[in-house]
C-alpha cells in the first residue's frame, strides 16, 4: 500500500517561513502577545505559561514553557522548574476533566537531533485515548485530530481560569 499523509494546509507556510523562526521564538512572541502569531495561550503565571500545540498530537495538547527564553532544562531556575511541575499536575487533572484520556505523554525535546522546532525549551503534555487509532489513521498513514485547537483552547481557558483563581 502506498503511504499517504494528510497534513493540517496552515502548517506548510510555518515550516518553509525558516527566517521566521529563526529570527522570532514563537513561544516569547505569545507571551508578548505578538499579533503576527496565532496565539494559544491557555494560562500565564508568573514563572512559567501553558499554551495548546498549533499542530497537536491529539486535542488537548498542550505546551508548558518557562517565560524566560531558554533552551535546556538544564538553564532553568528551581521556581521555573517547581511551577512547570505544578502546571503539568494541575494540566492533567484539567484534562482529565475535560477528555478523559487513558494516558499521557510527557516530555522535552531538546535541541534539533531530538526533533524539536522550537528552541525554547517546553515541556510537551500529549493526551493518549484508548483505542485512538482509527482506519483513516491506519489508511492514510497519518494522525486525524478530531477537535479544531480553537474550541481547546475556549475549554481549557475557562477551566485554568476557574480553577487557578486565588
Amino acid at each position: 500500500m502506498k503511504r499517504k499523509h494528510l497534513f493540517p494546509l496552515n502548517k506548510i507556510s510555518y515550516l518553509k517561513d525558516k527566517k521566521f523562526r529563526e529570527e522570532n521564538c514563537i513561544l516569547c512572541k505569545i507571551i508578548e502577545k505578538d499579533s503576527q502569531v496565532f496565539n494559544l495561550l491557555v494560562y500565564e503565571g508568573k514563572k512559567a505559561a501553558v499554551t495548546l500545540n498549533l499542530y497537536p498530537y491529539n486535542a488537548g495538547h498542550l505546551m508548558i514553557f518557562p517565560m524566560r527564553h531558554i533552551e535546556d532544562i538544564r538553564e532553568m531556575s528551581k521556581e521555573e522548574e517547581d511551577e512547570i511541575s505544578i502546571l503539568t499536575k494541575i494540566s492533567m487533572n484539567l484534562l482529565d476533566k475535560i477528555y478523559s484520556p487513558g494516558g499521557y505523554n510527557l516530555g522535552y525535546n531538546i535541541g534539533k537531533a531530538s526533533g524539536a522546532s522550537i528552541a525554547h525549551i517546553h515541556r510537551h503534555v500529549v493526551p493518549r485515548f484508548p483505542n485512538e487509532l482509527g482506519f483513516i489513521d491506519i489508511l492514510s498513514g497519518s494522525k486525524i485530530i478530531v477537535e479544531d485547537p480553537k474550541q481547546t483552547l475556549l475549554k481549557l481557558k475557562e477551566f485554568f481560569r476557574i480553577n487557578l483563581e486565588v
